[in-house]
């Protein structure tokens, strides 16, 4: 079994939907106010929380991929102009923390552990999230996907914090849900655990092989 090793890591790095918070629930009301907007049919929460996880963009492209023959461009460019207006105005209706996420991060803040945020959702709506949930005081930075040109699996984001922070690689932890947290970390040369909880994009997290599937963080803890 992967050995985690909380005491020698000086950095954890998380995801935000589907690993910090679940927040399908929201995602799912904003988009279909822009399907209704657009005169489109209507989707499921069910389906929203398979599609989502990989980027508003790709996102809203699952989403017209399933209800349009072939995807229109314009199309694609209108119902991600719509949603990210709709949603960025309210983007924490219902989405709340998953459970043990809070006691962790006491956890970690205690340690004086440096704890950031590492998501491809667009930065402004992040941070929203995170000041609505009385959460911010964690974090000492949310890097959100549009900080940079690239985003994960794409290592930018977290190698900006082994750089930012002055740590090593292997005093860095990547806590994820997804298939783009693994390979963004196996990019970065870091360790990456992965939630069961979380959002996948509708695939097996066991599939892409992390070095640790856990239930609830606060098993790290036991």
């Amino acid at each position: 079994m992967f050995d985690v090793r909380l005491a020698d890591r000086q950095v954890i790095l998380f995801d935000l939907d589907g690993t910090l918070v679940d927040s399908a629930a929201d995602l799912y009301r904003a988009m279909n106010m822009s399907l209704n907007a657009m005169q489109l049919p209507l989707v499921t929460e069910e389906q929203v929380r398979v599609w989502i996880g990989k980027g508003t963009s790709l996102f809203c492209r699952s989403v017209l991929e399933y209800l349009t023959p072939a995807v229109d461009e314009a199309q694609h460019s209108q119902l991600l102009a719509t949603f990210l207006k709709i949603y960025n105005a309210d983007p924490c209706s219902g989405t709340l923390p998953f459970s043990g996420i809070l006691a962790f991060l006491d956890w970690a803040q205690a340690e004086g552990k440096t704890l950031v945020c590492v998501t491809n959702k667009p930065e402004a709506p992040a941070r929203t999230i995170l000041e609505v949930l009385g959460m911010t005081h964690y974090f000492a930075d949310i890097i959100g996907g549009d900080r940079f040109e690239e985003r994960k699996p794409h290592p930018r984001q977290l190698l900006h914090c082994v750089e930012y922070f002055k740590v090593q690689p292997e005093q860095v932890l990547m806590v994820g849900d997804s298939s783009n947290d693994v390979e963004a970390s196996r990019r970065a040369g870091i360790d990456c655990i992965v939630v069961s909880y979380g959002y996948n994009h509708g695939e097996n997290i066991a599939d892409c092989q992390p070095q640790l599937i856990v239930d609830d963080l606060r098993e790290l803890l036991a």
